[in-house]
């Protein structure tokens, strides 16, 4: 029977597949349409180069062997995933070279960026994110995040209201039935509706606008879609809320310090610092092996 990260990846990876095709051929995307053929490529590549590369430094075999085509097929959803995500998500004019930069930095910093995690290195930065994140701090003058109305740009009336409930619909369901991440998700609109209160009441933000904001097709994009990687965010309930309420926060800061692009950035800003906090955590228990050691040798 497939395993619960499995069904998570694949469904994961069909809905965005499904989301791009409709995005060409029916919402507006403007993004040239070989565009995500060579965001996938490039991911496709940039993985399987880093995971050789991992292999021989780590002295294992690589993760993509052993299993024939479905070892490679299943290896390389995650890549999938991320190049369409960056190809979706960013708008780069005319020059394609922004979007393969933010995938291959998305892709090689589940290498560069790992920590201890639950006895195990793995990666802490939101791949897609992180990509996108790089390339709106290297790039921000002539990059920038795809414009929202391209997501309902021909779409008519009745079909621009059902698109984010449909998207709703189909990630409500793939997180909880499967990465099981509806904590995150409480605690991330739970926080982000109290920081928008917080700055109408505080510095006089309009309320309509703050809160108008949950109820776009990016915001849902990205809550079901982005905020939720099962790879890079707690398995606990209770750190998920914790998670999601952080990126709450830390939005509601960014927004205060007038900082551009803010979800993108937020989420980017907690994965380091949970990926810190398990290194600080590692060293302090390093710190407590050897106080008890020389402890017992006095």
């Amino acid at each position: 029977m497939p395993d619960a990260r499995y069904l998570a990846l694949r469904n994961f990876a069909i809905s965005i597949s499904v989301f791009n095709v409709l995005g060409y051929t029916v919402l507006g995307f403007e993004q040239p349409w070989l565009w995500p053929v060579i965001a996938v490529a490039a991911g496709y590549l940039t993985e399987l180069v880093f995971e050789l590369v991992s292999a021989w430094a780590w002295r294992r075999p690589a993760r993509f062997t052993g299993r024939g085509a479905r070892g490679v097929y299943e290896f390389l959803l995650p890549a999938h995933i991320t190049s369409l995500a960056v190809n979706m998500l960013l708008y780069a004019n005319n020059q394609i070279w922004p979007v393969i930069f933010a995938v291959v930095v998305g892709v090689t910093g589940k290498h560069a960026f790992q920590a201890p995690i639950g006895g195990k290195l793995r990666h802490f930065m939101n791949p897609s994110n992180f990509g996108i994140t790089v390339a709106l701090l290297c790039f921000g003058s002539w990059v920038s995040i795809a414009p929202p109305y391209e997501f309902t740009e021909n779409a008519n009336t009745f079909f621009r209201i059902m698109i984010p409930l449909i998207i709703a619909t189909a990630g409500a369901v793939i997180n909880a039935a499967l990465t099981r991440r509806i904590p995150l998700i409480a605690g991330w609109m739970g926080g982000f509706a109290i920081q928008a209160l917080i700055r109408h009441w505080i510095w006089d933000v309009s309320l309509n606008t703050a809160l108008g904001v949950m109820s776009g097709v990016a915001f849902v994009l990205f809550t079901n879609y982005m905020i939720t990687d099962p790879g890079t965010t707690p398995s606990k309930p209770r750190a998920q809320f914790v998670f999601g309420s952080a990126a709450a926060v830390v939005y509601g800061v960014l927004m205060v310090l007038n900082v551009v692009y803010t979800l993108f950035f937020a989420v980017s800003i907690v994965c380091a610092l949970r990926g810190a906090g398990w290194w600080i955590a590692r060293a302090r228990e390093r710190r407590g092996d050897g106080d008890a050691a020389a402890g017992a040798a006095a």
